[in-house]
């Protein structure tokens, strides 16, 4: 009886930590279903999960099963993998998902229309709905789009409805349907025609029509915590000579009673749109953006504000317009939250209906006296609210959605009780079994049951009663001897993939089918039980989609064996020189650097206390299936210093050719140090050469010093890899050499953060891969080198390219200025 209570007690702690962890890493999604419609596989878009159709085709109620998949691969878009495959709905379509937490959910419809058989999807006709709401009406679309829409549902199931026009048919080549925060939409907001309060913004059904980035570049989901994309603003500007670009994400303060993160990132709050008034102090005129809607709509229009201009508080006074209508006059943002500069600020407001088909939307100068005339706008979102009818789309009908919904719901009610009484049984049972899970839920973090080196007692005996141990259970992460064994081929020398001064590495299939990497302690090796006990600590606390994931370990008799993911192309430096491995494009190699910078930046800013890897090299970058990077290799990590310290005192460890001069000379510890062996991994991904070669003369012995040398003249290109001569635009070199310089630099206060890095090869990847408006030198300017606190102007970087143009997700830079901690929230954010 006491055993039995005992177990009780350690799963609801187990829980309890699992809440917490989910807690800390930010929002996640109670209802979280994400279907890739027609594929016959899982696909993977950054780091979420859309799973094939055998997965989703219990939730579809269709009368013919028809998949589509286009011809040829699609590569025009950062959702490409999604458009390949499609669903043709020939006659209404029913898809039912229950509500594990009622409120507003989003759902995303992802169109690209292709010719598959006699169906030309170009050609399809249909209606959309939701629960009372239609949310396309007669929809056709020639052109990739995905549709957003936000319902607040608060029953246990909810319908979406495709109905057929006539005799056309319908199509989807996605769908999400994902819980939204409660704090995202409240009930009310305010008016300005008259003057007062719109209530019933709850019961409202929403559509994005616009979700704008001002002052800077597009923003993907990869780098939203819920999934947003934020596009620029130039193009919707009226007049664009009236208009400057200004940027401080680093200043951006997220203050009780303002926004969130989840309201918008600091990378949309970082960023403005202002009048161009910098030389005129007589200046009299608005900044208007001007949008397409639709007549006779209500919108609400959500305002981003964070004055990242003034110096001190009371300095910026403007007034806000929407259309001849003054929303706001003299706003003044330091004296709405706190009088903290550069909070996070947004305001909501109803439109009345509208009679035109564009909506316009200004900024200009207050009339108070002695004030310089300024105005800034860091965001703009406009939402179609749903008309009298309950369409976002004008007059149609309903009926079949809401008869589906009172079927659903009649075989809902008749299962609750059923429900209620399994309900207990299933979590218990869920923390002690794994369950692959139908969307990409939130991760768990875990904390190990022991490290002893003795004997795991509970997962033997478990493992021994035939219940295989399986990298979800929460309680498995301690795996037998046996289990490990078995998945290795008994450490067969064949299986191995690589030997580092921990011991060996194995390739290896655990029970479930799960592929690994097996690393085993070698008695020998320098690196033993305190490397050992670090690595599982620290690994324990990540989860982030840049850090190789520990599955996890085994201490039994006397073994040090750890448990990760598996990476299937290996290292970066393989892939580099001297293993025969085909060759990386320079954008590749760029994304492989921003997304182990990313991974790096997520350590440094992503706790309270800094966490410095102190092994950066490139053969701690892993690559997966899709080469996109992961930094590994956590053995030498150590905390960094507290609040009021500058550094942390320790014995020097680190990778001969990578180490960081000063930490070597003074024995003290930064998050600098990390910098710098990341400079040197810059240089030898551009040069694809060993950091430390013998053979070479002595002059190129040391790959730091010897391209230092080369680029400090200016001529870097000269000792480039040969597989990139004539592939590399001038400028995104001069860029990424540049950066590489600075995180070279001799002392740790004069080296970039990571927030730097990364937003520099950002900048890189974009210089490669668009041709950025102005003078091209100007855009390559080293701003790194000053660390100044703010972008003066993104306008020298194309509006129309994404700041997270990585892998899958990646975060390249900018504007090559100083930005420290700049993704501090954001990578947090992405830590799931």
């Amino acid at each position: 009886m006491m055993m039995e209570f005992r177990k009780v007690h350690l799963l609801i702690w187990v829980f309890s930590i699992l809440n917490l962890t989910c807690f800390s890493s930010g929002f996640s999604p109670v209802d979280n279903y994400l279907i890739d419609c027609g594929s016959t596989s899982n696909t993977t878009v950054g780091d979420r999960v859309f799973v094939s159709e055998s997965h989703a085709s219990r939730f579809l109620s269709t009368p013919r099963e028809i998949f589509a998949k286009i011809s040829k691969s699609v590569t025009s878009s950062d959702d490409s993998p999604l458009y390949e495959t499609a669903r043709i709905l020939d006659g209404t379509s029913k898809y039912s998902f229950s509500i594990g937490k009622s409120g507003r959910h989003w759902i995303r419809l992802y169109f690209y229309p292709f010719v598959h058989d006699s169906y030309n999807m170009s050609k399809a006709n249909f209606t959309v709905s939701a629960q009372n709401f239609v949310l396309l009406s007669d929809f056709g679309t020639a052109t990739n789009l995905v549709k957003e829409f936000s319902v607040n549902v608060t029953s246990d199931t909810l319908v979406i409805t495709f109905t057929p026009v006539s005799n056309s048919f319908a199509f989807l080549n996605a769908l999400e349907v994902v819980s939204v925060p409660d704090e995202i939409i409240t009930d009310d907001a305010g008016t300005y025609s008259p003057n007062g309060r719109f209530q019933g913004l709850l019961s409202q059904a929403l559509e994005t029509v616009a979700r704008v980035n001002m002052g800077g570049p597009t923003v993907s989901f990869e780098n939203d915590t819920l999934w947003r994309t934020w596009v620029p603003d130039r193009s919707f500007i009226v007049q664009t000579n009236l208009a400057a670009n200004v940027s401080n994400i680093r200043a951006v303060n997220y203050v009780k009673g303002g926004a969130t993160p989840d309201i918008a990132p600091n990378t949309v709050y970082g960023t403005a749109t202002k009048m161009n008034s910098a030389d005129d102090p007589n200046s009299n005129f608005n900044v208007t953006w001007e949008f397409s809607v639709d007549p006779g709509f209500q919108y609400l229009v959500r305002f981003h504000f964070c004055d990242i201009v003034s110096k001190s508080l009371n300095q910026l006074y403007f007034n806000v317009y929407i259309d001849t209508s003054i929303v706001v006059g003299d706003l003044d943002l330091s004296s709405y939250l706190v009088n903290t500069l550069a909070a996070a600020y947004y305001a909501d407001y109803v439109t009345p209906l509208t009679a035109s088909s564009k909506l316009r939307v200004s900024i200009g100068p207050s009339t108070t006296i002695n004030v310089y005339p300024d105005a800034i706008l860091n965001g703009l979102e406009i939402l179609k609210m749903n008309n009298s009818m309950g369409s976002l789309s004008g007059p149609a009908t309903i009926s079949s959605a809401t008869g589906s919904k009172k079927n659903v719901g009649a075989i809902v009610g008749g299962s609750i009780g059923a429900f209620i009484a399994v309900l207990f049984i299933g979590i218990i049972f869920t923390l002690c079994r794994k369950r692959r899970r139908l969307t990409h839920g939130p991760s768990k973090s875990w904390i190990p049951l022991s490290v002893n080196g003795g004997n795991s007692h509970t997962t033997v005996s478990k493992y021994s009663n035939g219940t295989a141990v399986s990298t979800g259970s929460n309680l498995g992460y301690c795996y037998p001897f046996a289990a490990i064994q078995e998945a290795t081929n008994n450490f067969d020398e064949s299986w191995v993939i690589g030997i580092g001064g921990f011991g060996k590495v194995y390739k290896g299939t655990l029970a479930d089918g799960t592929k690994v990497a097996v690393k085993r302690g070698n008695p020998r090796s320098q690196q033993g039980l305190a490397e050992f006990q670090t690595e599982i600590e620290m690994l324990s606390q990540f989860r982030h989609r840049h850090l190789v994931s520990l599955i996890g370990y085994c201490d039994e008799k006397n073994e040090m064996i750890l448990i990760y993911e598996y990476m299937e192309n290996g290292t970066l430096k393989g892939h580099l020189y001297g293993s025969g491995l085909p060759n990386l494009s320079w954008k590749q190699r760029l994304e492989i650097c921003i997304g182990a910078a990313r991974g790096l930046h997520y350590l440094h800013t992503g706790y309270a206390k800094a966490v410095i890897h102190r092994d950066v090299k490139s053969a701690n970058i892993l690559l997966d299936e899709n080469f996109m990077a992961k930094v590994a290799d956590f053995g030498l990590s150590k905390t960094g210093p507290e609040i009021d310290q500058t550094h942390v005192s320790t014995a020097v460890k680190g990778s001969f050719g990578y180490l960081d001069p000063e930490y070597f000379r003074r024995q003290q510890l930064t998050e600098k140090s990390d910098v710098y062996s990341f400079g040197v991994v810059l240089f030898e991904v551009v040069c694809a050469r060993p950091v430390i070669d013998p053979s070479l003369p002595r002059e190129m012995v040391n790959l730091a010093e010897w391209a230092m040398k080369w680029q400090t003249r200016g001529q870097l290109e000269q000792i480039i890899d040969s597989n990139l001569v004539g592939r590399i635009q001038p400028d995104s070199l001069r860029k990424f050499g540049e950066t590489a310089e600075k995180c070279l630099a001799d002392f740790g206060v004069d080296r970039p953060s990571m927030g730097d890095v990364l937003w520099n090869l950002e900048y890189a990847l974009q210089l490669q891969t668009a041709v950025p408006e102005g003078d091209p030198k100007e855009n390559s300017t080293n701003m790194i080198g000053e660390l100044a606190p703010q972008i003066n102007n993104f306008s020298q970087a194309d509006s129309n390219v994404s700041v997270t143009q990585f892998e899958a997700s990646s975060v390249d830079d900018l504007s090559g200025v100083s930005m420290s901690r700049v993704f501090a929230q954001l990578v947090k954010s992405e830590g799931r």
